[in-house]
């Protein structure tokens, strides 16, 4: 199996369905909470209406350090009235809710569309991210950053792809900034071989193809950010490509490209690993990967510096469990892993889940639609041990919500 774009594409009807229910829906700002059977406490911060306003979110969230979050969403905004291309927005630490930019706002696109990413910041506050559609040559997508002045912020386009064997296309992940505000990601296609590129952009706008994929070390990065190392290598994960399921790759600071591992799938293995890779401090990396598995529901995996992995757990779907994991891991102090599945739990709508340094999976939080349902993106947690994400869909106005998980004390 081999995922394309289409993927991509069936979102949008799945949009458009989602705006038919929610004609009559009038959004109404504030929360709702709930209590899982761990005593967590569950609050949406915002439930997206779509239409002029912000509607499905593909990634994750940034937090500042006043509390501030900060994402994207693929579609709403008021810029053209069949065709929502996309907000970036804000959620204030005292719930204010804000859009900061809405893109499409000429006709062509130039300054992008369709941001299937999340944002970054810098020690500024200036936030960066990628769309997949838009730009100077439009459909290849662009890299954009965000700059606030006087209350008001202004998108400035860093680069806009050019595709064909040249240069990536359709850049279907986030951002990774270095010291020197350099910002480093993936394009789903385009490049030598026409399976994606490992990119960078300085702050001067002038773009480096890093690697291109030739499928044998991987294909198609979806859903994907990359991670920096003490040395500046670079760690990633390709959907497709290696043996046919993805791979597990490292690109060193020299340009030196590193096939860790590639998935075999079936029920030993995971398959079509998406979200961001995390390293511990031994340089072991971990994610996830949204199919194959004891049960085909996707697997948590841990792949060490030298290239061996092993299957953490085995996602089983049900009412019990979560399934098809799209986001990475983040690791608590204690070694313990958070994260989100697609799909699984007691409404089969997605989970939130916590796995233990012994392998031990606990739902902390199964979605029933009212409070969102079904998260690509992955989550983040707070000094304080407070976890924040988002849903693709659901919530009051169907459109997909952001949420606040507390811990039971």
């Amino acid at each position: 199996m081999t995922h394309t774009l289409q993927q991509g594409i069936s979102k949008m009807s799945l949009g458009a369905v989602s705006a038919a229910l929610t004609l009559a829906v009038v959004l109404v700002l504030g929360v709702i909470t709930t209590q899982s059977a761990q005593a967590q406490t569950f609050t949406v911060l915002w439930p997206f209406a779509g239409g002029p306003s912000p509607a499905s979110p593909d990634a994750g969230l940034t937090i500042d350090a006043a509390g501030n979050l900060y994402g994207a969403t693929v579609y709403g905004g008021p810029n053209n009235e069949n065709n929502y291309f996309g907000t970036v927005f804000e959620v204030s630490s005292k719930d204010k809710d804000t859009v900061l930019y809405n893109f499409c706002s000429v006709g062509g696109c130039p300054d992008g569309a369709w941001p299937h990413a999340g944002v970054t910041m810098d020690a500024k506050g200036n936030l960066y991210g990628t769309t997949t559609w838009g730009g100077t040559y439009p459909g290849y997508g662009t890299v954009y950053k965000l700059t606030r002045k006087s209350g008001a912020w202004t998108e400035t386009v860093l680069y806009s792809f050019t595709g064909g064997t040249t240069d990536g296309c359709s850049p279907e992940g986030g951002l990774l900034l270095d010291k020197s505000n350099t910002v480093y990601g993936t394009t789903y296609g385009c490049g030598t071989y026409n399976y994606g590129t490992v990119f960078k952009v300085d702050t001067s706008g002038k773009e480096t193809v890093l690697h291109s994929f030739a499928y044998a070390d991987g294909a198609n990065p979806y859903l994907t950010s990359l991670l920096m190392d003490s040395e500046s290598d670079l760690y990633g994960v390709a959907l497709n490509g290696g043996g046919g399921f993805g791979t597990v790759y490292k690109l060193s600071k020299n340009r030196t490209f590193t096939l860790l591992y590639s998935f075999t799938g079936g029920t030993t293995d995971g398959c079509y690993p998406s979200g961001t890779p995390l390293m511990d401090t031994k340089g072991n990396l971990y994610g996830t990967a949204e199919q194959c598995g004891s049960s085909g529901d996707g697997v948590v995996w841990k792949v060490s510096k030298n290239g061996n992995e092993k299957v953490l757990h085995n996602f089983a779907g049900g009412t019990a469990d979560g399934a098809n994991p799209y986001a990475g891991v983040i690791m608590d102090s204690a070694k313990k892993l958070y994260g989100t599945t697609y799909a699984g739990g007691a409404s089969s709508l997605g989970t939130v889940y916590e796995l233990n340094p012994k392998g031990a999976l606990t739902v902390l939080h199964s979605f029933a639609s009212s409070d969102g349902s079904n998260p690509y993106g992955g989550v983040i947690r707070d000094a304080k041990g407070d976890l924040y994400g988002t849903t693709y869909t659901g919530g009051t106005g169907g459109y997909g919500t952001v949420w606040k998980l507390k811990p039971k004390p």
